[in-house]
Parts: structure tokens; sequence; C-alpha cells
């Protein structure tokens, strides 16, 4: 069986500078992750806190959410009230409830949204300030990009061990 090598392994993109390849491997690596874990995962399952942690529901939710946030902040914008609706309904299952489809679809077109800014990212403005947060926390257009990258594959992890565990409980062991 031939194994699938890892976005990072696969080499360069040439519509990206070199200084965002990283970020935008780790963001096609846990897009890639996502869909395979959430693959026929049981609608069941979606807001099983393990030991009391986050959900896989949540985590979808916290991945697209993120994302968007943090890529907002780095164009130098503020954040829309949709955006603190999002924020608040993260973690909880609306009243009519998520299909995991869409959850993934909002965060595969959250990931398509990051990876079009990082196309016309120039080089020369990963320095300039970001003020972050309505406290205007210092930081920088490279430190949001790589944080973004960095917070996505950690709750990409989580995930993926939510999804294990839940589904072992049920006795459906992957």
């Amino acid at each position: 069986m031939e194994q699938k090598l890892e976005v990072w392994q696969r080499g360069p993109l040439p519509e990206y500078i070199p200084v965002l390849q990283p970020i935008v491997h780790a963001l096609l690596q846990a897009r890639e992750e996502v869909n395979e874990y959430m693959f026929n995962f049981p609608k069941s399952l979606l807001w099983v806190r393990p030991a009391n942690m986050a959900s896989a529901g949540f985590h979808l939710q916290h991945l697209s959410g993120v994302l968007d946030r943090v890529f907002t902040y780095a164009r130098a914008e503020k954040l829309t009230e949709y955006q603190f609706e999002q924020l608040a309904e993260e973690g909880k299952n609306s009243l009519n409830g998520y299909e995991i489809e869409e959850l993934v679809n909002r965060f595969n077109k959250q990931v398509d949204a990051a990876l079009e800014q990082l196309k016309i990212t120039g080089e020369h403005t990963l320095s300039d300030f970001r003020g972050v947060g309505r406290a205007g926390l210092p930081s920088t257009v490279i430190g949001l990009l790589f944080h973004a990258a960095e917070h996505t594959m950690r709750h990409v992890g989580q995930l993926m061990v939510t999804v294990a565990v839940v589904k072992a409980q049920e006795g459906d062991i992957l």
C-alpha cells in the first residue's frame, strides 16, 4: 500500500511566496485531515464531550471561526457582528442542529478564503503591525498568519483524538 505524502512533502506551491509556504502547507494538511476524520462520522456523536472536553462539533466550529477572525485581523479589519455571533455559537448545537457536512464545508470554504488571502499577501507587509481584538493587542501580519496555521493544526489534533475516543466509546473503533 502506497503511503500518502503529507502536504509539506509534496513541494512548494508556486502561487505563494516562499515565506508563506509553511502556512499554506499547514492549512491544506488540516483540510485533508478534517475531511478524513469526519467522513462517515455519526451525527449522534458530534456533541459528545469525552472527559468533559470539547466536542467534535466545537472543534469544527472553532476551526472555521479562528481562521476567519485571525485572517480578518491580518487584513487590518475589525470583526463584524456576524463574526461575533459565530464566536458566541461555538460549542453550541443550534435548535435545528448542525449537519456534519455543513460544518466540514464551512471549514473547507474558510481554508479556501485563507489561501486566497495568502496568495495576495505581499512579503513587504509581513512585519506590519496589526492590533488584535478590542484591546488592539500587538501582533504582525506574519504573527497572525502563523498563529492561524498553528492554532488550526492544534485543533485538528484535538479533533482527531476526540473523534477516535467517542467512536471507540460507541464501539465503533477506527
